[in-house]
């Protein structure tokens, strides 16, 4: 049995993919909580930048930012930015993509600055796990 995954994308409709169809190219992520323990955490902020590749060349590049707390009176908060690039993109198309949706959901995150830091960061983690060149 296959999975399915529907992904937010920015500007469109989402979209619903078969994960076996459309494997992960490059992925980076980051969490952080309060305390010191995970699970007993009152607030847990999440980040994560992922590239999927289709085998006839497509690529999604998407990204989701979500903030839950426990705190009364505290709001939980999420943002998924996401694009499809048709055809086959080169790398570059890929890393302007990366670029342009960790931008996007910077923009719409609603927390601290040292949070909004990161997404650089895991920018330039989601470009390094991508195949290396070949240079020969």
């Amino acid at each position: 049995m296959s999975n399915t995954r529907t992904i937010t994308l920015t500007g469109r409709p989402p979209v619903t993919i078969n994960e076996e169809n459309w494997p992960m190219f490059a992925s980076a992520s980051d969490k952080s909580h309060d305390g010191q323990i995970e699970c007993q955490a009152n607030r847990m902020t999440r980040w994560f930048i992922g590239v999927r590749k289709h085998k006839d060349g497509r690529a999604i590049v998407n990204a989701t930012y979500s903030y839950t707390s426990n705190w009364q009176g505290a709001r939980d908060y999420s943002a998924k930015r996401g694009v499809l690039l048709d055809g086959s993109p080169d790398v570059s198309q890929i890393i302007d993509a990366i670029h342009e949706v960790a931008n996007e959901i910077a923009e719409a995150e609603h927390n601290s600055e040292e949070h909004i830091a990161r997404w650089p960061t895991l920018v330039a983690e989601v470009i390094a796990d991508m195949p290396a060149e070949n240079l020969e």
